[in-house]
C-alpha cells in the first residue's frame, strides 16, 4: 500500500444572505458600468457632432436654430452630469454595503473618474475653440 497523506481542506460555504449581498454589490457595479458607457456615448457623440459640422464651416454657429457647438456642448454636459449622478449614487450604495462588510473597493469608480477627465477635456476643447 502506498503511504498517502490526506489533508483536510477547510471550505466555507457562504450563506444565502452573503451570496445575496454579493449579487447586490455586483448589480451595483454593472449598473454603474452601464451608466459609464452611456456617458461615454454622450460625450463622444457630442464632440464628434461638433467636430463633424465644424469641419466644413468657416463660421461656427452661424447657421440653423442651434449651432453644432451648442449642441455638442449640451451633449457633453449631459454626459458629465449623468456621470456625476451615477458616481454619487454608487458611493451611497457602497456605503450601505460596507456596513454589511461586503463592498470591496470599486474599479468602476476609477474608470468613471478617467471618463470624467476626458469629458472635461472635450468640453474645454469645444468651448475654447474659435
Amino acid at each position: 500500500m502506498s503511504n498517502t497523506v490526506a489533508t483536510a481542506i477547510q471550505v466555507t460555504i457562504p450563506t444565502a444572505n452573503e451570496m445575496a449581498l454579493d449579487r447586490t454589490q455586483l448589480a451595483h457595479e454593472r449598473n454603474m458600468m452601464a451608466w459609464i458607457r452611456t456617458a461615454v456615448s454622450l460625450i463622444s457623440f457630442g464632440f464628434s457632432i461638433y467636430k463633424f459640422f465644424d469641419f466644413g464651416s468657416t463660421k461656427a454657429g452661424s447657421e440653423g436654430a442651434i449651432s453644432p457647438r451648442v449642441f455638442g456642448t449640451v451633449m457633453i454636459g449631459t454626459g458629465l452630469v449623468a456621470l456625476a449622478a451615477v458616481v454619487i449614487q454608487h458611493w451611497r450604495d457602497a456605503r450601505v454595503l460596507r456596513k454589511a462588510q461586503v463592498a470591496p473597493n470599486s474599479t468602476a469608480t476609477i474608470v468613471a473618474g478617467l471618463v470624467a477627465l476626458l469629458g472635461v477635456l472635450a468640453m474645454a476643447a469645444t468651448l475654447l475653440h474659435e
